[in-house]
């Protein structure tokens, strides 16, 4: 089949399931990794064959689609802070305002030397690895609870070239020993189960709730646990980064007051949403 009739039936196919300028993006990266073909090649060469073990490949990336399946989980991977990362539907897809909590942390330590840092439930790896690249004075370390997920932040870990040591624990009951961090951050589960509905269908029926979710009892309970492990294990002064949930940053503040941080700093994110928030011990 040619390429243009491909182009075609991947259009008509998804239809009424996208906008039209979704569609165009998700074809023109399925094209890139299938085809490795951009935008303008694709312009140039839409009567050159596509055989049919590819033609395969986009027809089971429209089944997906349709389906509500991440772009991301198809094709395998995403950029996160100008770095590829691969990902798979153990781990959550790394967001546009988790790279701003990492550009705030960059920013602020990029002429510290020698300094720890500790990633509570890595996931992808995408906060460590980002960290690890780009402070590379810096000691990475990389805690999470799932193995699935530290395979997968290790890959992320070997193919972008950093050195981080990863920790399989649960922060509930972790015993950290004589470790020691100057900075601690975390993205930790923050999405209450009465915003299930205002969620879309593909991270809702795709994405691991198990990083998503909190009971709405207890919105804050890894906020809670963090910050009291951190108090064990920050060094005087260290600072503690969270990103949180947009309806529970007074909440998330009020909770590191009261367990005696200071120059608490709430932090918007590039849509005027409260996001992340620093703290100093």
């Amino acid at each position: 089949m040619i390429l243009k009739s491909v182009k075609n039936h991947f259009s008509e196919a998804l239809s009424g399931f996208y906008p039209d300028t979704e569609i165009q993006s998700f074809f023109n990266l399925l094209s890139e990794q299938i085809l490795n073909m951009n935008r303008i090649d694709i312009s140039q060469n839409l009567y050159s064959v596509v055989s049919g073990k590819k033609y395969e490949k986009f027809l089971k990336a429209i089944d997906g689609l349709k389906e509500d399946e991440p772009i991301q989980y198809i094709l395998g991977d995403t950029e996160f802070y100008g770095l590829m990362f691969t990902v798979t539907p153990s781990v959550l897809i790394p967001r546009p305002e988790t790279e701003e909590l990492v550009a705030w942390i960059i920013k602020e330590c990029k002429e510290r030397q020698n300094i720890s840092i500790l990633d509570i439930g890595t996931g992808s790896g995408c906060i460590a690895v980002a960290l690890a690249k780009n402070l590379p004075e810096a000691k990475l370390f990389a805690l999470d609870v799932s193995s699935e997920a530290l395979k997968l932040a290790t890959i992320n870990a070997e193919s972008n070239e950093v050195d981080i040591e990863f920790i399989e624990a649960d922060i509930m009951d972790w015993n950290f020993g004589d470790l020691k961090f100057d900075i601690i951050v975390s993205n930790p589960p923050y999405v209450r189960e009465l915003e299930k509905e205002a969620m879309n269908a593909n991270v809702l029926n795709h994405e691991p709730h198990l990083a998503l979710f909190v009971k709405d009892d207890d919105a804050l309970l890894f906020y809670r646990t963090i910050t009291e492990v951190s108090n064990k294990i920050l060094k005087p002064k260290g600072q503690l980064y969270f990103e949180i949930n947009e309806n529970l940053g007074e909440d998330t503040r009020q909770l590191l007051l009261d367990s005696g941080y200071a120059n608490i700093e709430l932090k918007q994110d590039v849509f005027d949403k409260n996001r992340m928030l620093k703290a100093i011990k």
